[in-house]
């Protein structure tokens, strides 16, 4: 298991108007659920100077909010699917509607609106390469609104974490 931030598909600027201030025991707590996302309230709550009760509070308060979501991560590949890829969009229109549109899609599992050569950028993971060429050709190219697809398929994934800590 891993604690992710909020959720992806809540976007930035509304997560921030929504999320609670956090003191730094909340901190606390945030940085060691992600180490270990399945640390027991009897062990995190003294690792942060809390009662077992009380951490269990903060940790309900901070998952209600969204500020945390406690995930299990799995490696794509040990699970059946054998294709990752980024694929950068080129759109045209609104693209938060776009976003949400294509956000929507099953095998899509991170949207970003981004600046630069692409207006999105999604990560999708595939069964394999047929799965992924209907994806990108029947699915992605034909919703209204994407100009065009680019892909990037995933040779390796070297690194992926969690860990970024707090601020």
């Amino acid at each position: 298991m891993a604690v992710a931030g909020t959720p992806r598909r809540n976007g930035r600027s509304a997560r921030a108007a929504a999320a609670p201030a956090l003191d730094e025991i909340d901190k606390a707590i945030i940085r060691a659920l992600q180490v270990d996302g399945r640390m027991s309230y009897a062990k995190l709550g003294p690792e942060v100077g809390l009662s077992q009760a009380a951490v269990r509070q903060r940790v309900q308060r901070l998952t209600d909010s969204g500020v945390v979501q406690v995930v299990a991560v799995t490696d794509p590949l040990s699970v059946g699917f054998t294709v990752q890829a980024m694929i950068g969009v080129r759109a045209e229109g609104d693209l938060r509607a776009l976003g949400a549109s294509l956000g929507a899609i099953g095998e899509i599992d991170y949207v970003v609106i981004a600046s630069g050569s692409y207006d999105l950028l999604l990560e999708v993971v595939c069964e394999d390469n047929d799965h992924l060429l209907a994806l990108v050709n029947d699915v992605i190219r034909s919703t209204p609104g994407v100009r065009s697809a680019e892909v990037f398929t995933y040779l390796d994934l070297v690194k992926q974490t969690y860990t970024w800590g707090t601020r």
